[in-house]
C-alpha cells in the first residue's frame, strides 16, 4: 500500500452531504437508464443512511432540505459522471422537476432496519424505461445498476471480478508506530493533494464565520484554541446548511475532512512548523480517523466526528511536537475515555456544535499526553493501550449501541409523520 492509494480511497471532494450526494447519485444513475419525465421514485436504505439524510440541507437547491429531497433532485440529474459531486449541476428547471415531482406524491423513502452497513436501492420510473441503482457498504460502491430489469453495470456485471476492498481495513490494521512511519513515505504529489484538500476545507469553514452571528465569532478576541474550534464549527455549520461549497471528505464523510485538516494544518502553519511536518501530522490524522471509522463502521450510532475525526486530531498534535507513538496512544485513550458516548443523531446543523466540542477535547488529549499523563487502563472502556482503547470504542459502537440507533430512528421516523421537515 502507498499513501496515494490510501489518499485515492479516503480522500476525496464532495459537495453537499456525504449520505444525500450518494443518494443523488445513485437516482442520477438509476434515472439514466429511461429517458421522459420521471414519474415515480422509490429509495430503500439502510437506517443510518436516512438518518444522516434526514434534516441535512442540500446544496444549490435554495434551501431544500432532507431525503425526500434528495432524491426528487438526484432523479432530475442528467450528469451521473460526477459521482459525489452530482450536486454541482443543479439549476432552477431541475429544481422546477423536483418540485413536480413532489407535489405529485412521487417519492417514497424505505428504511430496511436489517442492513448491517451503509445500502442504497433507488429505483427511479420515467415515461420511458426503468432503472435501479445499488450501492453498498462504501458511499462510491455501486454493486448492481439496471435498465428495465437487465443488469448494465455495477459489480453484478462482472461476477467474476473480486469484491473491492477499502483500504480503510488494511490501515486499521496498523499500530500507531506504523501508522506514524507510514506517514512519513508520502510524496510531493501526495503533500500537494493533502493541501489541496485542506485549503478546500479551510475555504468553507471561512465562508461559515459569515453564516454565524458576530457574537458568536469574535475572532479578535479568541485564543487560537477557541478561534480555530469555532472556525471548524463554521466549516460544518456552512456544509449542513447546504452552502455550494466543494468539500475534501475524509473515510466517506466531508465533515470529518473538514473536522480534521482545519485546526490540524492552520495549528500548524501558525505556529511555525516545518510544512513537511505539517503534512506528516495531518497525513497521521487521515489514517486514524480512517482506521476508528473501520472500527466504528462507516455509518455508526456515535458522531464519528468527534471519536474518529477527533481520536485523528489528537494524534496530530502529538506527531506535530514530535511526540511518540506511545503518547500518540495516551492521546487516543484520552480521547475516548472522553468522548465516546456522544450519539449520532444524522447529519444536520447540531453536528457543528459537536466538532466543536471534538476540537477542543483533542487538544486537551494531546496535551496531557505529551506530558505523559493519560486515562489508565481501569477506567471505564479504556484499553491499555491506545489499540485496545480503540477497539474498545468499536465494540461499544457496533455491539453496545445498536438499540440507541433504534430508539434515534424511531425518534425521526415519528418526526416525520407528524410533518416536521425531513
Amino acid at each position: 500500500m502507498r499513501f496515494s492509494d490510501f489518499l485515492a480511497s479516503e480522500w476525496k471532494p464532495a459537495l453537499g452531504c456525504t449520505e444525500p450526494a450518494a443518494i443523488a447519485w445513485a437516482a442520477s444513475m438509476a434515472a439514466q437508464q429511461g429517458s421522459g419525465p420521471v414519474r415515480f421514485v422509490r429509495l430503500v436504505c439502510d437506517g443510518r443512511t436516512y438518518k444522516n439524510c434526514y434534516a441535512v440541507g442540500l446544496p444549490k437547491s435554495d434551501k431544500k432540505t432532507g431525503i425526500l429531497w434528495t432524491l426528487a433532485i438526484g432523479a432530475n440529474l442528467p450528469d451521473s459522471s460526477l459521482g459525489l459531486r452530482v450536486f454541482e449541476q443543479v439549476d432552477a428547471g431541475m429544481l422546477a422537476a423536483a418540485t413536480e415531482l413532489m407535489n405529485g406524491n412521487g417519492v417514497n423513502v424505505e428504511v430496511d432496519t436489517h442492513q448491517p452497513g451503509l445500502y442504497i436501492d433507488c429505483t427511479v420510473v420515467r415515461e420511458s424505461g426503468v432503472g435501479r441503482a445499488v450501492l453498498e457498504r462504501e458511499h462510491t460502491r455501486l454493486v448492481r445498476l439496471e435498465a428495465n430489469g437487465r443488469i448494465v453495470g455495477g459489480e453484478a456485471a462482472a461476477p467474476e471480478a473480486p469484491a473491492s476492498q477499502p483500504l480503510r481495513a488494511d490501515v486499521a490494521k496498523l499500530n500507531f508506530k506504523a501508522m506514524m512511519d507510514f506517514a512519513r513515505t508520502m510524496t510531493v504529489e501526495d503533500r500537494e493533494a493533502l493541501r489541496k484538500g485542506a485549503n478546500m476545507n479551510i475555504a468553507i469553514a471561512r465562508h461559515g464565520l459569515s453564516l454565524l452571528p458576530p457574537r458568536f465569532v469574535e475572532p479578535a478576541t479568541q485564543d487560537s484554541l477557541t478561534r480555530l474550534s469555532r472556525l471548524v464549527c463554521a466549516g460544518v455549520f456552512a456544509r449542513m446548511n447546504g452552502e455550494a461549497f466543494t468539500v475534501m471528505s475524509l473515510a466517506g464523510s466531508g465533515n470529518k475532512g473538514i473536522t480534521v485538516s482545519v485546526p490540524v494544518t492552520l495549528w500548524g502553519r501558525e505556529g511555525g512548523y516545518a510544512e513537511e511536518r505539517v503534512d506528516e501530522a495531518l497525513g497521521l490524522a487521515c489514517l486514524v480517523t480512517s482506521a476508528t471509522t473501520f472500527q466504528l463502521g462507516t455509518l455508526s450510532a456515535i458522531c464519528g466526528c468527534s471519536n474518529a475525526a477527533g481520536l485523528g486530531i489528537a494524534s496530530a498534535l502529538v506527531m506535530l511536537e514530535d511526540g511518540t507513538a506511545e503518547q500518540v496512544g495516551l492521546a487516543v485513550s484520552n480521547m475516548v475515555g472522553n468522548v465516546a458516548g456522544m450519539i449520532c443523531d444524522g447529519a444536520k446543523m447540531g453536528c457543528a456544535l459537536k466538532v466543536m466540542t471534538a476540537v477542543d477535547a483533542a487538544f486537551r488529549a494531546a496535551t496531557l499526553a505529551l506530558s505523559g499523563i493519560g486515562i489508565p487502563a481501569s477506567d471505564g472502556i479504556v484499553g491499555a493501550t491506545g489499540e485496545a482503547s480503540l477497539a474498545n470504542l468499536g465494540r461499544l459502537a457496533r455491539r453496545g449501541m445498536a438499540s440507541v440507533d433504534t430508539e434515534i430512528l424511531d425518534i425521526m421516523q415519528s418526526k416525520l409523520k407528524n410533518g416536521l421537515p425531513g
